[in-house]
């Protein structure tokens, strides 16, 4: 048994879908489970017309409904079969329906509430999973769609719902062995959850990884495979480094941290539950699925290279935090964090000194109030536009000297902030978004010079 999950530049289009059928279908002895994404850009558009329908634009709301609907109508319409076409015509006529509703809510009430946002965001991958599911049948795939919100149970967090995981893993372990034994092929729609209460949530953007991770998990599957545009985890960004490599392998802690630090193949939960249970990740690529892609296991395989990979994170934030006291009074750093976590805002990096704390955010949202918090017992300082490059390798662990090599690879280039993390697996610094370009090639330079065959192709 195995995971396939297919992301949104992998269900853009009829002939990414039916591409996407057909690797599914040329894999039915392993007996797949499939989990997608939104089709395209979907959720993006959906949280667009949400947002104009809370502000007062409703008619632009609800013509953008009407060009969303047309888009899932002309993408499924190939893709189905004869017998078919009246059950997508009743699905797209029932989901438009509800959505334009919602949007007539919104527009009364004037105001998108985190909850709103979730019942919205989730019409996308709802959408999708029966038009995968209507896509598979027709070439011959006894496909079943099963409808995630009813197996994923999360707690009340709307926009970043955490799983519930004893209550998930009994509903997919009741829910998904019986269809599998009948050699039917699930079809859930990824990111999607219900709150305990059977009200929609959702994992987060990009959390069909996650969702995919946890079905997989929950069934012991024998991997996990993330289907997407790219051949697999390379040796830094391509838009900044053109020349980068792909890793063929990488284990879970160097993957996690990569993913956390901006590696936008996979989703930073995502190996957390697949740790857990030793199954083995693969990011392969829907567009060349003969590529052997990277696979993430438990351990780290040896490697001549000191670093797997340059991760980078932007736009983010620094905020500067200096107490007003002559040292740094106790409790300090509990009363900085606890008005990060009262408005629900992750830091990513952290520096600290005697008197003063320096942290980064990469969703500054909320910062106007964290920061309002702040000054009754703290000097307080903002510097946006900035962002995060991080080296990840296990071999940090055990060498000598990583830290002169890489700032000497970046002179001339003025690095605000260092950080390295408790894993011993990154080094990450801060620089300006503009010198970003320049930071990553010079470190692809001096660490990929020549590649470990072994690792790297």
């Amino acid at each position: 048994m195995m995971v396939m999950k297919f992301g949104g530049t992998s269900l853009e289009s009829a002939s990414a879908i039916a591409r996407a059928a057909e690797i599914v279908k040329a894999r039915l002895e392993a007996r797949p489970i499939v989990v997608v994404s939104a089709l395209g850009k979907t959720t993006d558009r959906l949280l667009e017309i949400a947002a104009d329908a809370a502000d007062g634009q409703r008619d632009r709301a609800l013509h953008s409904l009407l060009e969303l609907r047309a888009y899932h109508r002309r993408e499924a319409d190939p893709l189905v079969a004869e017998a078919d076409r009246h059950q997508l015509e009743e699905l797209l006529d029932e989901h438009f329906r509800e959505l334009a509703e919602l949007v007539h809510g919104l527009a009364a009430l004037g105001e998108l509430t985190p909850r709103s946002t979730d019942a919205i965001g989730s019409y996308g991958e709802r959408l999708s999973s029966r038009i995968v599911a209507l896509a598979l049948s027709a070439r011959a795939v006894p496909a079943e769609h099963v409808d995630a919100r009813a197996l994923i149970v999360t707690d009340r967090r709307y926009t970043q719902a955490a799983p519930l995981l004893a209550q998930t893993y009994a509903r997919l372990a009741a829910c998904v062995p019986p269809l599998l034994a009948q050699k039917r092929v699930p079809v859930l729609g990824g990111f999607i959850s219900s709150s305990d209460e059977g009200i929609a949530t959702t994992l987060g953007r990009g959390g069909s990884d996650f969702t995919a991770s946890l079905v997989g998990a929950a069934l012991g599957a024998e991997e996990i495979q993330i289907w997407t545009d790219v051949d697999g985890v390379l040796t830094g960004d391509p838009m900044l480094v053109p020349e980068a490599r792909l890793v063929k392998t990488l284990s879970f802690a160097e993957a996690a941290e990569l993913a956390y630090f901006g590696a936008k193949v996979l989703h930073p939960a995502t190996v957390l539950p697949a740790r857990e249970k030793n199954i083995p990740v693969r990011i392969l690529n829907s567009r060349r699925p003969e590529a052997t892609g990277t696979r993430i296991v438990a351990q780290p395989v040896p490697c001549a290279n000191l670093l797997k990979s340059v991760a980078c994170k932007r736009p983010i934030t620094v905020v500067n935090i200096i107490s007003t006291r002559m040292l740094m009074a106790y409790g300090f750093l509990r009363r900085i964090f606890e008005i990060f976590d009262r408005y629900e805002t992750p830091v990513d990096m952290l520096a600290t000194s005697e008197v003063s704390v320096s942290l980064t955010v990469d969703n500054s949202r909320r910062l106007e109030e964290i920061c309002a918090e702040l000054r009754p017992f703290a000097e307080v300082s903002v510097e946006p536009d900035l962002a995060i490059v991080c080296a990840v390798g296990d071999n940090l662990r055990t060498t000598p000297g990583v830290a002169a090599r890489v700032f000497g690879a970046l002179a001339g280039i003025n690095v605000r902030m260092i950080s390295q993390g408790a894993s011993l697996l990154n080094l990450s610094f801060v620089v300006a978004a503009e010198d970003l370009p320049r930071a990553a090639a010079a470190l692809h330079r001096e660490f990929f010079r020549e590649l470990d065959p072994a690792v790297f192709d």
